[in-house]
């Protein structure tokens, strides 16, 4: 049986982690699947966001554009041999929480996203890697919707952390081990 190889890596805007989890994916030397949870960009400053993100990712790798159906993007992808780059929880809550067509998820239904996201990485086939942002080392947000999302996302990312088998937290671009293999 093939231990769970789940890394999940955290970080501030421009700490250097989706630079980070690719190298991690490169190294592994598996095929990759690139796993974006980003919506179209409305603006030209994301896009260029975007576009930066997609000129620094090898050709080979496999683009899957998620959209707020996470879990089922990670379970038709995950295989034995193969590695899975998910960038970024971040971006995915947004999509839950704040949808740029239409009305945000009710709260039961977003929970049950959650939940179909955390038994899909549960028992991975493959090696996977999970990018998200730290946001929740600040003061408290002004303005309801700002604390619903700082704090929906501090939960996931202790969801996620607690089943990944090593977490790292970048800061500068140096990865801080915050969770290794041995201690999982």
């Amino acid at each position: 049986m093939t231990p769970r190889d789940l890394t999940f890596i955290l970080g501030g805007a421009r700490s250097g982690k989706s630079v980070h989890a690719e190298q991690l994916a490169g190294d592994s030397t598996l095929p990759v699947t690139y796993i974006a949870t980003a919506r179209v960009a409305d603006d030209a400053e994301f896009s260029a966001r975007i576009a930066h993100h997609r000129a620094r990712r090898p050709a080979h790798w496999h683009l899957l554009e998620a959209g707020v159906d996470l879990a089922g993007a990670v379970t038709q992808s995950d295989a034995p041999g193969h590695c899975m780059l998910i960038d970024c929880l971040t971006l995915w809550l947004a999509n839950l929480l704040c949808p740029a067509e239409g009305e945000a998820l009710s709260i039961d239904r977003y929970h049950a996203h959650v939940i179909a996201l955390e038994t899909a990485l549960a028992n991975p086939k493959g090696k996977i890697i999970v990018v998200s942002n730290e946001i929740g080392l600040g003061v408290v947000p002004l303005g309801a919707a700002t604390r619903l999302y700082v704090d929906e996302l501090g939960r996931l990312n202790q969801r996620i952390a607690a089943l990944s088998t090593t977490a790292t937290m970048m800061v500068a671009g140096l990865p801080l081990a915050l969770k290794t293999a041995s201690r999982a």
